[in-house]
């Protein structure tokens, strides 16, 4: 049976604030910990109301502290930001206080706007370009294996410990599948928004795999967003909250905060709009434990991906751990 898993971005819902939002996300973690997922990972998104994320790193120690036994991790750290060398000592730090439990998954989106990038690369220049050489050279804190003729190579990251975290390396697109193959990452796929095609993807990174100290096989998984309920009219219901938020978000523009089903309800949308969710939707597996487990069995036979990571954007609290529940039990976790 395949690996489920858990991808938290800490939506703050229509009527509720940050704080109320993060200890709805520290719930989550542990009924995840609890029922059997093997691991939440939690989003970076700066200078957003609708966002919690700012710092996975200091929620991940956070969740990590509430839980017993999943493994937390980024989904992923935004490199272009950063030292590869300062996430090297945050995420050896992480796995000193919670060996064996952390993941630290990489990206190279800004997580923002403009003007968020400007002031986090205030001063100094790391652009897109620059990613690889950050992951070969995080690789090499994280695993003391700087190459002899590296700019650094008598540097070690502390705190020094006999254990590293998990990279994966995160994309949703063929490149980002490239990237990782190159470099023997494991390869997380944002299948909910990518506009690549995930089967196409994960095969480019299967196909040209190079064996490395992090990986000696391909080993990916595949982000989908998943609504589960019980009854198949329940969980559609669930779901408008969803494809509101997307729909906006497709036009360019966030929301100050997750919109509630009543809201999505009363929207005013075009015909146009609904064109536009009605596309959405085929990305996104929606209805009762059977259809849901049936659709990402279906969904994986393509893949192939080792594990599925679930993304329910769901506004009601309690609506969303029952979907969680759900398909921990009809996965049998």
């Amino acid at each position: 049976m395949v690996k489920l898993s858990i991808l938290d971005q800490s939506q703050i819902g229509e009527g509720r604030n940050a704080a109320q939002t993060l200890a709805e996300t520290t719930e989550l973690a542990q009924e995840a910990d609890r029922i059997g997922y093997s691991r939440f990972w939690v989003s970076e998104h700066h200078a957003s109301q609708a966002l919690a994320h700012s710092s996975p790193e200091v929620l991940i120690a956070h969740l990590a502290a509430k839980t017993d036994r999943i493994r937390l991790g980024s989904g992923g750290i935004m490199m272009p930001h950063y030292s590869a060398y300062k996430v090297a000592e945050n995420f050896r730090l992480l796995e000193a206080l919670h060996p064996g439990r952390i993941d630290v998954g990489l990206g190279r989106a800004p997580g923002g706007m403009p003007i968020s990038t400007r002031a986090l690369q205030e001063g100094k220049y790391t652009g897109v370009d620059q990613y690889p050489q950050q992951i070969a050279d995080l690789t090499g804190y994280l695993y003391d294996s700087l190459p002899a003729g590296h700019r650094f190579a008598a540097l070690q990251a502390s705190p020094i410990i006999p254990t590293a975290p998990e990279i994966w390396l995160l994309g949703s697109s063929y490149d980002s599948a490239r990237i990782a193959a190159d470099q023997g990452a494991a390869f997380g796929f944002a299948q909910f928004f990518g506009n690549a095609d995930c089967e196409q993807a994960l095969r480019i990174y299967r196909e040209h795999f190079t064996p490395s100290i992090l990986n000696e096989k391909p080993h990916s998984l595949a982000a989908v967003l998943v609504i589960c309920a019980d009854t198949e009219e329940e969980a559609n219901q669930l779901a408008l909250s969803t494809d509101l938020f997307f729909l906006s978000l497709g036009r360019g523009m966030l929301l100050p905060s997750f919109p509630s089903v009543n809201t999505a309800l009363n929207y005013p949308y075009t015909e146009n709009d609904y064109a536009m969710i009605r596309n959405g939707r085929h990305r996104r597996i929606v209805g009762t434990p059977v259809q849901v487990k049936e659709e990402i069995l279906k969904l994986n036979e393509a893949y192939q991906a080792d594990e599925i990571m679930v993304v329910s954007p769901i506004h009601n609290i309690e609506a969303r751990l029952h979907s969680y529940r759900l398909l921990a039990k009809a996965f049998e976790l």
